[in-house]
């Protein structure tokens, strides 16, 4: 039994081809309700950097800024980003993500984060001073050259012409026009959103590890390697640095590398960033219970996913927090260990044969709804 008194917040992340954040916390919200007459619920989902990032800080608050910007192999896509004050959230996968691939024809030589520059580029005339990049989904191995072409950098090869887009392409490379960068960036701070932390080359780089799920042949992955090697020596001659070998350059294809590098960027752990901008702290305070969740609760949500770092503020604060999930592969003694006082999963509610997928609305509102029963005395 848990104290009688204060509000449920409900904070999961999205439920992979099934719900979004918002979604999840709203049909987990309406649960809760129906246990609890007259309790007062509040809804936060969260997101860790990628995917869904954009989605929680609107929810949150933050204003949708539709922008029309060139995809990652060149084609024209709608992305959205979100601002507050001077405060802008981008999520590099709404420009530059694989689920933008025309047909889902892979291209890991060839896609480029173009796109990414430009949303960051739109939220600098919006007049932001501080920018959150979410890395993560995207499907270029480009080193951020990309977007950095896209903040006015000029790439040429050896007769002076523009490389094209794709880290395939840096191989090439002659010679960096920084152009109008410095005045550009000035007075704007960057913040990347990852829990990567992978360099940018050899075997923990981004072409080895994440080329492969971008398309990439054992055969690209030596090419992109090179072609970053070569980009990245570049890259130190112009600004005095060499930061390839730094933890999380090698996330979303050397993203984390270009913002590091040519952005200034810090880095932070993408769900612990995502928490102050969501104002997580200020929404747990004289809580009863918090619930989160994700598609699909694993081992890999130990390693800095959303539902971990939800249980660590809210355990923190004080405050007993629970899990559900579409799947839940951890055993009890590793939830436990987690932080979390209860888990459920939507596959088991579903019972044996069960579509969770396709119920996944309705039975997250009867997780919401067993969970309080079982932790609140409800009933």
């Amino acid at each position: 039994m848990l104290q009688n008194q204060g509000h449920v917040v409900i904070a999961p992340d999205k439920f992979k081809g099934s719900l979004t954040g918002s979604e999840a916390a709203e049909r987990i919200a309406a649960g809760v309700r129906r246990a609890l007459p007259g309790v007062e619920v509040r809804t936060l989902p969260v997101a860790d950097g990628g995917e869904g990032t954009v989605l929680a800080a609107v929810a949150a608050g933050f204003t949708a800024v539709p922008t029309r910007v060139d995809g990652p192999t060149g084609e024209p896509v709608e992305a959205v980003f979100a601002v507050r004050g001077e405060t802008a959230v981008i999520e590099a996968a709404q420009a530059s993500g694989l689920q933008l691939l025309p047909g889902g024809v892979k291209a890991p030589l060839t896609a480029g984060s173009y796109g990414t520059g430009r949303l960051i580029r739109r939220a600098i005339d919006l007049g932001c001073t501080r920018i959150v990049l979410g890395l993560g989904g995207v499907a270029c191995t480009d080193g951020g050259a990309g977007l950095a072409q896209a903040l006015g950098v000029r790439l040429l090869d050896a007769a002076g012409a523009e490389l094209p887009p794709g880290g395939a392409a840096l191989a090439r490379l002659d010679a960096v026009d920084p152009g109008p960068l410095a005045d550009t960036l000035s007075g704007v701070e960057f913040v990347v959103a990852s829990d990567v932390d992978n360099p940018l080359l050899g075997e923990r780089g981004a072409p080895a590890v994440y080329g492969p799920q971008k398309g990439a042949t054992p055969e690209d992955v030596a090419e992109l390697d090179a072609a970053l090697a070569h980009w990245a020596d570049h890259v130190a001659k112009l600004t005095g640095t060499d930061l390839r070998d730094a933890p999380g350059a090698g996330a979303a294809g050397g993203l984390g590398f270009g913002a590091l590098a040519l952005l200034g960027a810090s880095l932070r752990p993408g769900i612990a960033l995502l928490l102050d901008l969501l104002g997580f702290d200020q929404a747990v305070r004289g809580a009863r219970l918090v619930v989160t969740g994700e598609g699909c609760l694993d081992v890999q949500t130990l390693h800095g996913k959303a539902p971990a770092g939800v249980a660590e503020a809210a355990t923190g604060a004080g405050v007993p927090v629970a899990a559900v999930a579409g799947l839940l592969e951890l055993s009890e003694t590793q939830w436990r260990a987690a932080g979390f006082v209860a888990a459920l999963s939507l596959s088991e509610l579903a019972g044996p044969g069960g579509d969770s997928l396709a119920r996944a609305g309705e039975l997250a509102e009867l997780a919401g709804e067993r969970l309080i029963a079982t932790l609140l005395g409800a009933g």
